[in-house]
């Protein structure tokens, strides 16, 4: 099913110990690039949060926040740091012998010094906490996904529609193209009627039409016409497929262009190359939308 590549989802956890809320934003990126932003405890569950986003959302810039709050007790810590006790012990004795006065040797004076005695809050395996957090990331994709498969309808819908359209196109060109033979036809046969006239004689029909063959071997879009259709029934396929297929619909967008521009340049009809500005206004619409697709 056709998916957009922008989109929002949030998920949370919460039991007596734990708190995670986990959103996701994507927009459009020609790959998929996957930019995690959540606390530092938690960067051992780093590759796991990305294989879990990537396995689901396939293309596009996909941030990922991570908040954690942690309930009940925590459990601390108190780390002592011996060389700087022993730095602050050495400078008061040489302070002492100095000012030639005692020492005092109480040890609460030197553990008052700032740094000497930190409280720190121990941390566990964050490994543990996956299951939590996986049960927050799973629901911010899913949101993520129920939002990209709304909007991938809405584009398919457009696109059908346009692509309706450059069909309707391609039946009037395709109805005209022998009458611009035709004309042809007609306005050299006229112009060798008014020359030859002078002098009393009728144009010559071999030569008539060998003008004519030749008029209409260069102006032929038949090829040209027949591709088109083909890439408009790998469009209607494409939109049809479960995979993600932006970047097949980018291409087949520039060939259905590229036959468009060389239908304008060989019609040599005023109404021909009109339907194909009109044509090309819708491809150049499709290729708007497509740039948004998955």
């Amino acid at each position: 099913m056709l998916k957009s590549m922008t989109g929002f989802g949030r998920g949370e956890y919460l039991d007596n110990e734990h708190r995670f809320i986990v959103e996701i934003k994507a927009v459009n990126h020609r790959y998929n690039e996957i930019v995690i932003r959540m606390p530092k405890n938690l960067g051992a569950l780093e590759d796991k949060i990305r294989r879990s986003v990537s396995n689901t959302l396939v293309r596009g810039r996909i941030d990922v926040f991570i908040a954690i709050e942690e309930y009940g007790q925590k459990k601390r810590a108190i780390r002592v740091d011996k060389e700087l006790a022993m730095a602050y012990h050495e400078s008061l004795r040489e302070l002492a012998e100095l000012c030639s006065i005692p020492i005092n040797e109480n040890i609460s004076l030197i553990a008052s010094y700032p740094d000497i005695i930190k409280v720190e809050e121990v941390t566990g395996d964050a490994l543990i906490l996956w299951p939590k957090l996986s049960s927050a990331v799973d629901v911010a994709v899913n949101n993520l996904m129920s939002m990209r498969l709304a909007e991938g309808l809405s584009i398919k819908q457009d696109l059908v529609s346009r692509i309706e359209n450059i069909a309707s196109y391609l039946i009037k060109v395709e109805e005209r193209a022998p009458q611009v033979v035709a004309d042809y036809r007609e306005r050299i046969e006229g112009r060798m009627r008014e020359l030859l006239a002078t002098i009393g004689a009728e144009p010559d029909a071999g030569r008539l039409l060998q003008e004519v063959a030749i008029f209409a071997d260069r102006t032929s879009i038949t090829e040209e016409l027949v591709r088109l259709k083909s890439h408009i029934a790998q469009v209607h396929t494409a939109l049809h497929a479960d995979d993600a297929v932006g970047r097949k619909l980018d291409f087949i967008v520039q060939e259905i262009n590229r036959e468009t521009n060389t239908i304008a340049s060989k019609a040599n009809d005023f109404m021909i190359a009109n339907t194909m500005v009109e044509l090309k206004s819708e491809i150049e619409k499709i290729r708007e939308q497509i740039q948004n697709i998955e």
